[in-house]
């Protein structure tokens, strides 16, 4: 079944972030698990000429284990994907690499949780902090090495369009595997 993504100008944003964080912390690495389905971004990865692969969309709650089935993987990218595990530390500990690049949407104080009002399934459980994302990889096995921030503007009037334009939304890691 193949998935339709729209893209708007945001993810168009997020996604110059992200390739730029991978090719500053990762730049000789040329084979990459992208946790998740197959979507724009690890389209985006094949054009600049990396070997992406991705997960199935098996529920990786249940099966955290179908991540050893890759070998030769040089980096695992799990772009937005932790916030949607229930225990995100079963599949960050058993990851075929000893680099991690991760994002998660941060949590803010002033909106909920992200949860579709049309897919029962595209939903947040975790929405993290900080120092709550960094200590889960490093409960799983990970030391940061190096991370960055980034706000998520919108063109809208009212005063949470306003607090995005200053309050950081999304969080990005590198990581490598404690030795």
């Amino acid at each position: 079944m193949d998935q339709k993504f729209e893209i708007n100008k945001g993810m168009i944003s997020r996604y110059e972030k992200t390739l730029s964080f991978i090719q500053t912390h990762t730049p000789n690495t040329k084979k990459i698990l992208d946790l998740g389905i197959c979507n724009p971004f690890s389209d985006i990865l094949k054009e600049k000429g990396y070997e992406v692969f991705n997960t199935h969309g098996e529920d990786l709650d249940y099966h955290p284990e179908v991540v050893k089935q890759y070998d030769g993987i040089e980096c695992v990218t799990a772009l937005e994907i932790c916030e949607h595990l229930i225990n995100p530390m079963g599949v960050l500990s058993q990851l075929p690499s000893d680099k991690l690049i991760a994002s998660i949407p941060l949590s803010l104080w002033f909106a909920k949780a992200y949860r579709s009002k049309t897919d029962p399934w595209d939903r947040h459980f975790h929405e993290f902090e900080d120092w709550q994302f960094d200590w889960l990889l490093e409960k799983a096995g990970w030391i940061v090495m190096a991370s960055e921030k980034w706000t998520a503007p919108i063109s809208q009037i009212g005063i949470r369009p306003l607090l995005r334009k200053f309050t950081p939304r999304y969080y990005i890691v590198y990581a490598e595997r404690a030795k």
